[in-house]
């Protein structure tokens, strides 16, 4: 893993140019979304263009009405940045294959995934994700994610464990030191270099979830890198019950066992269990003991949940949809 200094946001050479989408699927958009699309037209490099991909399930949604969000977001089209909106029939979301489309609408040479509640943190984040592409073995970068300020302490330092502050760029090489965090990356904020993705045959349809992680794997074993960029912050964070994080490990694992060829050489349970020690740590030297028991819950009901997951080829379909957090993937 080579550590990368951070060019100054100023700094990028001004003959590296390249043309960026930025891709974004959309269902019942909130506030989040609002102060996304606001802080994505005021970037000092501006997207081409703002691709919406609406996922709808009724009429009252559709091109001719649409949420009072998201008419707002398309209310912010200007001709330095266009804002098109392209609609999805709910029963055909998919993971992967919702971002392909998306991707099939772009002539851009940086196609740039986000999620609809990923709120840009300033007003550099396209361009802090776009230096690493000057390197050309990059083929994708992600970017940092920060914890909202009501998350908690123990969201707060996951997000700190998994997102530190300083670049670096991953290859083949460190698939033996890194093990599973070689193939981490996040489409709640990443750019993919889109002459790969295509060489790649974009995202894995038909998923679970976990579509970035499998194009990264895909990204890293045909010789390419990938980068982290630390200046490319999101806010991003979750307040999971117990039973919703028993729920995305399960769905997590079902990915993982269903992409058997890529992840059973790389082990992620001692990744987890790095997180629980180093957290644990952390709430005893800032000496939040009181929230000890809750990490302790929180890490046996995620392990629980990839335990199942691991094995959910063994359990009854009905079961096996009250388990999910995706409940209609399983049709």
């Amino acid at each position: 893993m080579k550590e990368r200094e951070e060019l100054d946001n100023n700094d990028m050479p001004s003959k590296y140019s390249v043309s960026v989408d930025v891709i974004i699927p959309v269902y019942k958009p909130d506030t989040k979304f609002n102060q996304l699309m606001e802080r994505l037209v005021k970037q000092t490099v501006k997207p081409n263009r703002i691709i919406l991909l609406h996922t709808v399930e009724t009429e009252t949604d559709s091109i001719d009405n649409p949420e009072e969000a998201l008419a707002y977001a398309l209310s912010l089209n200007s001709s330095g940045c266009k804002i098109e909106r392209y609609e999805i029939k709910k029963p055909d979301f998919d993971h992967g294959g919702t971002r392909n489309y998306g991707a099939s609408l772009s002539q851009a040479e940086i196609i740039v995934f986000m999620t609809q509640d990923a709120v840009p943190a300033d007003v550099n984040l396209i361009k802090s994700l776009l230096i690493p592409f000057q390197d050309k073995k990059v083929a994708a970068a992600y970017g940092r994610q920060l914890a909202m300020p009501k998350s908690g302490i123990i969201e707060s330092y996951t997000r700190q464990f998994n997102y530190p502050d300083q670049s670096f760029t991953k290859s083949l090489e460190d698939l033996p030191v890194l093990g599973i965090k070689t193939y981490f990356c996040s489409n709640v904020c990443a750019a993919y270099r889109k002459s790969v993705y295509e060489e790649l045959s974009g995202f894995a349809t038909k998923t679970i979830f976990n579509e970035d992680m499998i194009m990264a794997a895909g990204i890293i074993n045909a010789g390419y890198s990938i980068a982290y960029a630390a200046g490319a912050r999101v806010y991003h964070s979750h307040v999971y019950t117990y039973v919703q994080q028993f729920k995305r490990n399960f769905d997590l694992a079902v990915s993982q066992k269903q992409y058997n060829h890529i992840f059973s050489s790389v082990k992620s349970e001692t990744e987890g269990t790095k997180l629980v020690k180093q957290t644990l740590d952390y709430l005893i030297e800032k000496k939040e003991y009181i929230l000890i028991p809750d990490l302790i819950f929180i890490s046996g009901f995620k392990y629980l949940g990839y335990l199942a997951g691991k094995n959910y080829d063994k359990l009854p379909s009905s079961l096996i949809k009250k388990l999910s957090m995706n409940p209609s993937y399983w049709k």
